[in-house]
């Protein structure tokens, strides 16, 4: 998924804020929700939730103002109600930013643990 970084996206040293490498993230795995044609707003009225259960990441260098950057987002692995992506954030083909993400399906009005929709189960 391409992204420019704004000003928004800086700190004061004109480089990217380390948070907003994962905000990057969060938007690349919701639009690979989309290639499955799912999205966050149908889970949640499906009585679903995702929440970010355990989170790695390794910093290698520095994105800066007017970067165009490329976030990748591979399925590691698929458990009974947990999730597991290894995302990349890359300018040109330099990597960036690194990170492994695990994401727990729950019941939304619960907030526990719940088998994967439909549409999710087939990645198993």
């Amino acid at each position: 998924m391409p992204v420019r970084v704004y000003m928004e996206d800086t700190d004061a040293g004109g480089i990217v804020y380390y948070v907003n490498y994962l905000k990057f993230m969060e938007r690349a795995r919701s639009e690979w929700l989309r290639t499955l044609g799912l999205n966050q707003q149908t889970l949640l009225d499906a009585g679903t939730q995702l929440v970010v259960y355990r989170l790695a990441c390794h910093y290698s260098k520095p994105a800066r103002l007017d970067d165009s950057l490329i976030v990748s987002t591979t399925v590691e692995s698929v458990g009974k109600c947990r999730m597991t992506f290894l995302q990349q954030v890359q300018r040109d083909e330099e990597l960036l930013c690194a990170a492994t993400v695990e994401i727990a399906c729950l019941c939304a009005d619960k907030m526990r643990p719940k088998a994967w929709p439909q549409a999710l189960k087939a990645l198993r």
